[in-house]
Formats: C-alpha cells, structure tokens, sequence
C-alpha cells in the first residue's frame, strides 16, 4: 500500500472542509492538532472503534484538512493549516475558535 493520497491545496472545497468539521469528533481531532502539532493516529481518544477513528481520519485527509505520513507502521496525522489558510484565509482559526472547549477563555485565539 502506498502513502495515502491529499488534495491538492486548489482543489480542497469549502463544502468538503465545512462537512469534515461539522462532526464533533473530527472537530476535537482538528483541535488537537491545532495545539499538538502531528500526532500518531493511534494517539486520539475520540471514544469510538477503530473502524469509525480510521473513517475520520479518511474524511478529514479526503477534505484536505490534515495530511497523513507513514513511518514505519504507524500513521501520523498532521494539521495542513498552511494550506487552509492559502485556500480560505481566516477560516479554520474561526471555526476552531467557535468550537472552544468552556474551559478556553472565549476570545482566547487558537494557537498556530
């Protein structure tokens, strides 16, 4: 198998991304790589099967919102943020900064 496939950053769609990020679980996924950097796949928490991790992780990379690298036979997740913000400047800091957990203060921006 080879390394998974991204759109490239001309081709992500505003209504892909927006669907990626309408799910709670894939939200908090974003979240957490806003304020981790990459992460391993098997890292998250989100409190679902594997099965049901693995197709967020399809639907976020298939949105062109985070990318994915092989090493080894791990899958570490990364956030594109670079390219979102040359396709659609300000909108993945609004979204995530709409979707702040309570315990984030309410103006409080989202680290890069």
């Amino acid at each position: 198998m080879g390394p998974p496939d991204h759109p490239a950053v001309e081709t992500i769609e505003l209504t892909a991304v927006m669907h990626a990020l309408s799910d709670d679980a894939r939200l908090a996924v974003v979240r957490e790589l806003a304020c981790g950097g990459e992460r391993p796949c098997g890292s998250f928490d989100l409190g679902v099967s594997k099965a049901t991790a693995s197709h967020h992780f399809r639907v976020l990379r298939e949105a062109g919102i985070t990318a994915t690298r092989i090493d080894g036979k791990r899958r570490l997740l990364s956030l594109r943020r670079d390219d979102l913000e040359t396709r659609f400047p300000g909108l993945l800091t609004a979204v995530l900064n709409a979707a702040a957990t309570p315990s984030q203060a309410p103006d409080a921006p989202v680290p890069a």
